[in-house]
């Protein structure tokens, strides 16, 4: 089975940081392409960044672009979500997923770290 396995988030106040783990098992690792998405209460999950199968190439929603970083380490099978200058608006549950690169859709979740700003 595939499983994703989110750790660190936690509560911090505005202007502090986080970092995040997504560990992953179960499946071909380095040829998925993975992602943060997040929830906030009452709003829509929305993609926070995406990283490639080989960590070269990642994509960063707007609202946190030159403040989060995605990363990938391939001998541990983990992806990291490195939150700095965090805003109130940056809390919500944050989600690990994957997909083949060749595919447009997610099919692998994790259960989520929740993030808390204040």
């Amino acid at each position: 089975d595939v499983q994703l396995v989110e750790s660190g988030g936690g509560s911090v106040q505005a202007g502090g940081s986080l970092r995040l783990s997504c560990a992953a098992s179960g499946y071909t690792y380095n040829r998925n392409c993975m992602a943060w998405f997040r929830q906030a209460p009452g709003t829509e999950r929305e993609v926070v960044a995406v990283i490639s199968g080989d960590g070269d190439n990642t994509y960063y929603a707007d609202s946190v672009k030159d403040r989060f970083t995605i990363s990938r380490d391939g001998a541990k099978n983990t992806i990291y979500l490195q939150m700095d200058g965090l805003t109130p608006e940056d809390t919500g549950m944050y989600v690990c997923a994957a997909r083949p690169c060749w595919s447009p859709d997610f099919g692998y979740w994790g259960q989520g770290t929740q993030v808390t700003v204040s």
